[in-house]
């Protein structure tokens, strides 16, 4: 992982325009390629970022430093750099992931048990599916047999539709699985959370974990 602490200009080149004018911010490249850019605030969502795969070009011109971050698609991060305050490089090794509580990890192993809650013909291939940024909790096929990632929160938020594409851009590249869709599940998922799966092809599912559990209704239910 990289830590540059910097006062930048950001510019974003895509589906829509972005720009960030000129201030000291946080510029993280972590060793999957990701590049984000973040401000002295917000508890983990940054100002911009752009997910794996892309490709960092660091380049001088007469205006200095620039940093061009491109991905699969051609969109871009143009980070345009005028002032470094620190410049470190940390390995930080394999992650073994996330522990989850006890609601969200006994939600996961009920959903595994029990998963043709998600639909009649379905299978489940294995929980925990290892990949090299982390284990996506339910690997599954479908009906149709298609395979689908399932990350399980107990509130489903933005972090959590980030967290499932960069699962699904990885698991996409293997040819025995792929094409591997996505699908968040959570005791309640934000609007917000709604919107950027939707944007991204991602499904989202509001689970009952009481009803699951069996506390009020044999049956599960997925609503």
């Amino acid at each position: 992982m990289r830590l540059v602490v910097a006062r930048c200009t950001v510019d974003y080149l895509g589906r829509l325009t972005a720009h960030l004018p000129a201030a000291l911010r946080l510029l993280l490249v972590k060793a999957d390629g990701s590049v984000s850019i973040h401000a002295d605030d917000r508890a983990y969502k940054p100002l911009n970022w752009m997910s794996p795969p892309c490709t960092l070009r660091e380049s001088t011109d007469q205006d200095g430093l620039l940093w061009t971050v491109t991905n699969k698609v051609g969109e871009q991060l143009q980070i345009r750099i005028h002032s470094i305050e620190h410049d470190s490089s940390h390995h930080l090794g394999v992650d073994p992931g996330l522990i989850k509580d006890g609601v969200e990890a006994h939600l996961q192993e009920l959903l595994a048990e029990h998963v043709h809650t998600f639909g009649a013909g379905w299978s489940l291939v294995r929980r925990e599916y290892p990949t090299p940024i982390g284990p996506v909790d339910l690997l599954c096929r479908d009906a149709d047999g298609a395979t689908v990632a399932i990350e399980v929160k107990r509130r489903g938020e933005i972090d959590g539709v980030e967290q499932l594409t960069r699962y699904l851009s990885l698991l996409n590249r293997d040819p025995l699985l792929a094409p591997v869709r996505g699908v968040l599940v959570a005791q309640e998922v934000t609007p917000q959370a709604r919107v950027l799966a939707t944007d991204r092809g991602i499904g989202w599912q509001v689970v009952d974990y009481q009803l699951l559990r069996g506390a009020e209704d044999t049956s599960l239910r997925l609503f």
